[in-house]
């Protein structure tokens, strides 16, 4: 009779760690999670090998609800992310507490995993770039394309692309005070100058802008744009830049036009409007449009921070989708753009996070045609000054990155299922 009692016991305390109950997975993504940035990575792959999953919007940092499988169990425990075993009655609680209508949250369902090109030069320039360093450490996939990929008209193939840190305006990044003597600011001009010549174009500037066209439509088909740092104003500097010489003659070899700034067309940008063009070839600044150089002197790692804003789930779920984390006060980063003026922004464009007492928006999103951009600023969001020649952030050292969580935000968005929701 003990070893029957026994056995009974045994049986009781081993029920719990049996997942033979479980319907789902929760992977919390409050301050519960182990390891935050690769959770979005396993979201990715569940979705690339078949399965759907939902993003609970505003629950515990925007956590994800997964099918159960011993398969995906496994993948989590490999991969450091911390799951919870959940019942179909506790889904079912999580399910009506989200539903509540006065709770901020909501669940949108997450299908297919989007086909993701980085936009990035193929030869070895001295800097490194957040959004592949995050997609690499997150074991997501991507393919890397460049000028002639993208005027071969391979863009509408992907669903989600990537802007490297680039100089759309033919400029390369208004390094030539400080770097034009250095190898690798000699080589990136000659293969530039090269890639303009082999299609025709007179001028790198030129070749900039026929790329920036076809991404813009890229955007109009459908497409999801992501860019960081010097990527968004020099696009939309390019663009409102149609016809016009803004390159100083250390770029180009002739000088810019006198009436340059008067002849900017803003109606083709995408974010800004009524900027001003930086002429002097040795200032480190493309435009207004960013605050790098204007911005308090007393600004230093410790102080500098943006806030997230907190959008309606239920009705504004797509600036929810891409604020989720579990900080609403994310630390700044700087970069050659920092932040934007937000006086500077076009009537329409949503500002995701801001420092709204200097009059910076540093995360905004916005709608072209039938697709969607979202802009960041900053270089790294865990090295506030990222210099040329600064090492790789190793994100080992940083698996709750708050910075890096708006990045991966992106990444998935492509992948939900928009008809259930409002926009």
């Amino acid at each position: 009779m003990r070893r029957v009692c026994c056995l009974y016991l045994f049986v009781f305390f081993l029920l719990p760690s049996i997942p033979s109950w479980a319907a789902q997975l929760l992977v919390p993504m409050d301050v519960a999670q182990t390891n935050h940035l690769k959770a979005y990575g396993v979201a990715y792959w569940v979705l690339r090998h078949g399965g759907e999953i939902s993003w609970m919007l505003n629950y515990r940092g925007g956590s994800f609800l997964l099918p159960y499988s011993q398969e995906i169990e496994s993948e989590c425990a490999l991969r450091d992310v911390a799951v919870e075993l959940l019942s179909d009655a506790q889904v079912n609680a999580i399910r009506y507490e989200i539903g509540d209508a006065a709770s901020n949250m909501d669940e949108v369902p997450l299908q297919k995993a989007p086909r993701i090109a980085v936009y990035s030069p193929k030869n070895k320039l001295p800097w490194d770039d957040a959004v592949t360093l995050v997609l690499t450490y997150a074991e997501i996939p991507y393919d890397v394309v460049y000028d002639e990929e993208v005027l071969s008209g391979i863009l509408p193939s992907y669903d989600w692309l990537h802007l490297h840190h680039e100089d759309f305006t033919g400029q390369y990044g208004k390094f030539w005070a400080s770097y034009r003597n250095q190898a690798w600011y000699k080589e990136d001009v000659a293969q530039q100058e090269k890639t303009a010549a082999k299609y025709g174009f007179a001028k790198v500037s030129q070749l900039k802008l026929a790329v920036a066209q076809k991404i813009r439509d890229f955007v109009i088909g459908g497409g999801f744009l992501f860019a960081m740092c010097s990527a968004p104003d020099s696009y939309d500097v390019a663009l409102a830049a149609e016809g016009v010489d803004i390159c100083a003659t250390p770029f180009d070899g002739d000088p810019m036009q006198p009436d340059a700034q008067q002849r900017l067309d803003f109606t083709k940008t995408f974010a800004f409007t009524g900027f001003t063009v930086v002429a002097d070839p040795t200032v480190y600044e493309i435009s207004d449009i960013d605050v790098t150089l204007t911005r308090p002197k007393t600004l230093n790692a410790q102080n500098d921070f943006f806030k997230l804003f907190e959008f309606s789930a239920k009705w504004d779920w797509i600036p929810t989708m891409l604020c989720q984390n579990h900080e609403r006060l994310i630390r700044g980063f700087t970069g050659q753009t920092t932040a934007f003026r937000t006086s500077l922004l076009k009537p329409g464009v949503v500002i995701l996070g801001q420092n709204e007492a200097l009059g910076e928006a540093r995360y905004i999103h916005g709608s072209y045609g039938k697709g969607t951009w979202t802009f960041l600023g900053g270089h790294d969001p865990e090295d506030y000054h990222h210099y040329v020649g600064d090492p790789p952030t190793d994100l080992n050292l940083y698996p709750h990155s708050p910075g890096y969580r708006l990045i991966l935000n992106n990444i998935l968005f492509p992948a939900a299922k928009k008809e259930k929701h409002k926009t």
